[in-house]
């Protein structure tokens, strides 16, 4: 396989820029995700890939819940502190407006386009990654105006 060739063109497939939470027994963790998608209309249901070693995952699996949030154009610096690791920077969400959700007690983040809540209906394993998937069981849309920040905004790149 032509490497090269392999990551031009994985870099140009679109993403977006999202920021999902979870919580349990009241810890929380938040990370920047962008291997998502819509997978089921019905059920309402998304995919999301999660590396193995992230700290949330563990979270979200004692839960069973996690939300996702849309991040608006313009959040480049906010996503590259959402993307750093929790080990290195266990504070993230103190540098975000968020409060708990009433159904889950996920954590809320306001600064958003809206978000999505899931329950955790399936995982698996997906080489140094966990595929997730989640039924969405809430929703909100704070602005339907603004953009959503995407990778190519941000001008982030996976190793490919």
């Amino acid at each position: 396989m032509d490497i090269q060739a392999k990551r031009n063109v994985l870099r140009s497939f679109t993403y977006g820029m999202y920021a999902v939470t979870a919580q349990h027994e009241n810890r929380n963790g938040v990370f920047l995700a962008n291997w998502l998608s819509q997978c089921s209309f019905e059920p309402p249901m998304l995919m999301l890939a999660v590396e193995r070693d992230a700290t949330t995952l563990a979270l979200l699996r004692a839960s069973g819940f996690f939300a996702v949030h849309v991040l608006v154009s313009g959040q480049r610096e906010f996503a590259g502190m959402l993307g750093k690791s929790a080990r290195t920077n266990p504070r993230k969400l103190d540098a975000a407006r968020w409060q708990p959700s009433a159904l889950t007690q996920n954590p809320i983040l306001q600064d958003t386009l809206g978000y999505v809540e899931c329950r955790v209906t399936d995982e698996t394993p997906a080489g140094d990654s966990v595929v997730v998937v989640g039924e969405i069981i809430a929703a909100e849309l704070f602005s339907a105006e603004l953009a959503p920040l995407t990778m190519q905004e941000t001008g982030f790149k996976h190793f490919g």
